[in-house]
């Protein structure tokens, strides 16, 4: 059994942290300086004259505690460092905080950044006479030549298709003639994703034989992407034709029909 006047473990020095940061757990170095005191206190404690002799149970402690004050004074002193001034000169500190603080109103009050949006067109004409087959009946008009195209399209001969969402002008130019006498009617008007649009129709009225008229139309559409749009007509006499005329110096070639689709109505977005 340990005497209850040994003398404790010296103390640990005051750099080695109590706590190990490896395992945190007890550093060794406290734990057996601990270890010493407990073994003193124990000694005491299992001394059988511990009843009647009070007197040597305090004189044990009062050794420990002297041989623990002793080494305290043996070690170094402890430099206390001033804190490093992580934050630095203070003033420029709040001014760099100020102006932050104003760019981030100033990103609160700008307007969000407009994009332009993508510019979509197409231009398509036929080059063919195109007749109707029965009268009182509707039937699309065709095209065989696309002349420009960025995002719309020719889906089929008669369906104008588009890319991208947004409001489309579409400008047509049509070449009618009539080639039997008397007079008749030619309606046209347009049908989205093959429903008649409504209130889009235009009627021309051709009076006698080879009675060439020319004539011009243009309508708004507000499309999705992959949308279609067609042309079509109805005639009340099979003379009535969308003709086609060849070059003939010094007129160029003129098509039974020209269209004309773009979408840079809105500009920025």
């Amino acid at each position: 059994m340990p005497s209850p006047n040994a003398t404790p473990t010296p103390i640990t020095p005051p750099r080695v942290p109590l706590i190990d940061p490896r395992t945190n757990l007890v550093d060794r170095a406290w734990y057996l300086f601990f270890l010493s005191l407990n073994n003193i206190a124990s000694a005491v404690v299992d001394n059988s004259d511990i009843g009647t002799n009070t007197d040597s149970l305090l004189a044990s402690y009062d050794a420990a505690l002297r041989s623990v004050n002793q080494e305290l004074q043996t070690l170094p002193p402890v430099v206390t460092l001033p804190a490093p001034d992580v934050l630095g000169d203070s003033s420029a500190l709040e001014s760099q905080i100020a102006e932050m603080q104003k760019q981030i109103q100033g990103l609160q009050l700008a307007p969000p950044p407009r994009e332009f949006k993508r510019s979509r067109y197409g231009s398509f004409y036929d080059t063919t006479t195109q007749t109707a087959t029965v009268i009182n009946t509707a039937q699309a008009i065709t095209f065989n030549t696309t002349d420009l195209s960025q995002g719309v399209v020719l889906a089929t001969t008669s369906q104008v298709q588009v890319d991208t969402e947004g409001i489309y002008d579409f400008q047509t130019s049509i070449q009618l003639d009539k080639t039997t006498g008397g007079t008749a009617i030619f309606d046209m008007w347009f049908r989205l994703n093959g429903v008649d649009v409504a209130d889009s129709a235009s009627r021309i009225r051709i009076q006698g034989n080879n009675a060439e008229i020319f004539s011009s139309l243009n309508y708004f559409f507000d499309l999705k992407a992959n949308d279609y749009v067609e042309l079509m007509f109805s005639v009340t006499d099979l003379g009535v034709e969308i003709t086609a005329f060849a070059a003939a110096a010094p007129v160029p070639g003129i098509p039974s029909i020209i269209l004309t689709v773009s979408n840079n109505i809105g500009g920025f977005q």
